[in-house]
Order: C-alpha cells, then structure tokens, then sequence
C-alpha cells in the first residue's frame, strides 16, 4: 500500500495529543488527522509529530520505524509548562491501535541510542 507522507491539507506533521505532561512506560498519546488510522495502526510508517501534552506544551517529535527493535518515538528536550525541564529521550511503542478516527500509541521503555 502506499502510505501518506504528509498530514492533511498538505501539513508536513501531525498532531499527537498526550494525557501527561511529560512520556513514561504506560503513558498514551493519540495520532490525530491520519486519513487511514486502520492502515497506519496495521502497518505504521514514519511521521513527524507535533507532541501536545497536557500543561500544553507543544514539542516536535518523531516516529521512526525502520528501527530493529520496533517502532520508536524521539522527542527532543522540553520544559514543562512548570518549568521542568525535560532530557531529550527515544521511546519503544509498546502498542499502536485505533481509536475511532485518532491512533493511540502506547509508550513503552527507553529506547538505547
């Protein structure tokens, strides 16, 4: 199949919505904008993401799929809304699966560098 490389109208990134202010194992966020969540939770292909954790901070992330060990997701260093700041990190997906029109990923451990 051959899969989007860009988001809707055109948009080079997708927004991903997390339920916490920062990532850890069990923590969940949601694709939103995919034109085929079915497709992209059976098959996933890389994607640039804009991250909007809870406090509403917005960081660039990305997923990268052609990792040996599964999908991963990368995200920069951020500060928190709090003014934690947070390590640049490489995170495991545990699962991807549809939710309704949106993609939830699932994070797993520390991805090694």
């Amino acid at each position: 199949m051959t899969q989007p490389s860009t988001g809707p109208a055109g948009a080079d990134t997708f927004l991903a919505v997390c339920s916490h202010t920062h990532l850890f194992p069990g923590a969940r966020c949601r694709i939103q904008g995919l034109s085929d969540p079915s497709a992209f939770a059976a098959d996933p292909w890389p994607l640039e993401l804009e991250l909007r954790l809870s406090d509403d901070v917005v960081t660039e992330a990305e997923l990268r799929t052609v990792e040996p060990v599964g999908p991963v997701l990368t995200v920069p260093a951020y500060t928190t809304d709090a003014g934690t700041p947070i390590d640049a990190r490489r995170w495991l997906i545990r699962e991807i699966i549809r939710r309704g029109g949106d993609v939830e990923l699932t994070i797993g451990g520390h991805a090694s560098t």
